[in-house]
């Protein structure tokens, strides 16, 4: 059985992450205002990874572990990384991707962000419990945060997921860099046109899920995403009174997430899995 965490830790951690999310938000604007280079390919040859990516991930690796020593770190460029000392280490690990639209990113789209996370237990999102997300975009300054049992907030707003009305739900999704994937997606996504009023596709999961909890989007649903995709987004959602899970074993992961207020998600889901 879980134990509620102590709410001075709850501050320390939610006080780190955003200053290392807002620190990071601006290596991340400083290097794309100087031009961007393609560092690597990861799954496809669309599957990028920039330079920048991995200086912004160093730079919040380095942060923590300056701060905090004895906790874990899993990043999207660098992997699970546990504390030094393991014998001492903490049960937290930061779950980071530091730039969440890696492609709009290179276009010059100003629709990407810095995700930030603290999670408590095994790195993984079946048994691990979310205590902070941060998720900020440095392009227009939105910073996004949520702590368990505070609620999410936006500047002094606090988050709630919205409800759709008659014309439907605004919904969004994303689709995968492996064309062999692309059939399923779009096979799921006419499944679930007859609840949408329409589809949005913006290109980072983090910012995805952080605009289902503000109540800009109804639902979001999308196959192949990382832990470090949702880890931060995911909190927003269910502190702003919504709904998260997938596959498998009903967890976010790599065979679907879905996020949406609770009648929705229910009829989401049931079009996704049909």
């Amino acid at each position: 059985m879980k134990t509620p965490a102590d709410s001075a830790l709850i501050d320390e951690l939610w006080s780190l992450a955003v200053e290392v999310a807002r620190e990071a938000g601006a290596l991340a604007h400083q290097r794309r205002s100087e031009g961007v280079e393609v560092a690597a390919t990861k799954s496809t040859i669309a599957d990028i990874v920039t330079e920048a990516d991995r200086e912004v991930e160093a730079l919040i690796r380095r942060r923590l572990a300056e701060a905090r020593p004895l906790d874990g770190f899993l990043g999207e460029e660098s992997g699970l990384a546990d504390a030094p000392d393991s014998g001492e280490a903490s049960e937290i690990t930061w779950v980071v991707d530091p730039i969440d639209g890696t492609v709009n990113y290179l276009y010059g789209i100003p629709h990407y962000a810095v995700s930030v996370a603290a999670v408590r237990g095994r790195p993984d999102p079946r048994e691990w419990e979310t205590l902070v997300g941060v998720v900020f975009n440095p392009t227009t300054q939105e910073l996004f945060r949520a702590a368990v049992g505070r609620g999410a907030w936006l500047g002094d707003t606090r988050l709630a997921v919205s409800a759709p009305g008659e014309a439907g739900a605004l919904v969004a999704t994303g689709f995968g860099y492996d064309p062999a994937t692309h059939d399923g997606d779009f096979a799921r996504l006419r499944r679930v046109m007859p609840l949408a009023r329409d589809v949005r596709r913006g290109g980072a999961a983090s910012l995805d899920l952080a605009y289902v909890a503000a109540g800009r989007l109804d639902g979001y649903f999308e196959r192949g995403l990382h832990a470090w995709d949702h880890a931060a987004g995911g909190l927003l959602v269910t502190e702003a009174g919504g709904r998260l899970g997938g596959m498998p074993d009903g967890a976010p992961g790599r065979e679907m997430t879905i996020a949406a207020g609770a009648e929705l998600f229910d009829r989401i889901s049931d079009a996704v899995y049909r």
